[in-house]
């Protein structure tokens, strides 16, 4: 089986080993489930009325991403992430939030997918691209607002994002069901290079 992480040699991070803190690794996963930066979505099946609203703002779109910058307790400088959120038409409460960020040390991106909780985790998180299979990508860690699968976004997948038009991530409730979200590609790429 291909897998993002073993397939195009990437690897599991840890946010420790990200050099990321703590604070920049809650405003993160704040920011993915608020749903800051919809396109007109509300992900209300997954969770996110009682997350806590992270103070960051909308500082770019470009297509249906959003470039949300916020200045975390503790740290010195200003850090983004570019983000989209999106629901399953049929499913309404299967949503998920797609982060794209840069490390605090700049030394890697990474793209990170949270799902809600209820998904079968030992089945990971699958990606097609313009109806091509990608892989999948394993969750890594879970709190109460959803689980989340990352890989470092080195370029044979960025690649892909950036070219590509259409995305669909795969999420199962069994192992026989997956339920394909699909996620806008069109300005991944413009909004990949505005990412400070």
């Amino acid at each position: 089986m291909n897998s993002w992480l073993w397939g195009l040699g990437l690897s599991r991070l840890r946010v420790s080993r990200l050099g990321l803190s703590r604070s920049l690794a809650k405003v993160i996963l704040l920011a993915a489930v608020s749903g800051v930066g919809l396109s007109g979505v509300g992900l209300s099946g997954i969770g996110q009325a009682n997350a806590a609203q992270p103070s960051g703002k909308v500082r770019s779109t470009h297509g249906a991403w959003s470039i949300i910058c916020d200045t975390p307790a503790g740290a010195t400088s200003e850090q983004c992430v570019m983000m989209q959120n999106v629901v399953a038409e049929d499913r309404p409460e299967m949503g998920l939030s797609v982060v794209v960020l840069r490390t605090a040390d700049n030394k890697a991106e990474i793209l990170r997918v949270l799902a809600p909780l209820g998904v079968l985790l030992p089945n990971g998180l699958g990606l097609n691209v313009d109806g091509k299979d990608i892989g999948r990508a394993y969750f890594v860690r879970c709190f109460q607002d959803g689980c989340y699968a990352e890989v470092i976004l080195e370029k044979p997948l960025l690649d892909t994002l950036k070219t590509g038009t259409s995305a669909t991530f795969i999420v199962f409730q069994t192992p026989e069901e997956g339920i394909g979200i699909p996620v806008e590609l069109k300005g991944f790429a413009d909004g990949f290079a505005a990412l400070p």
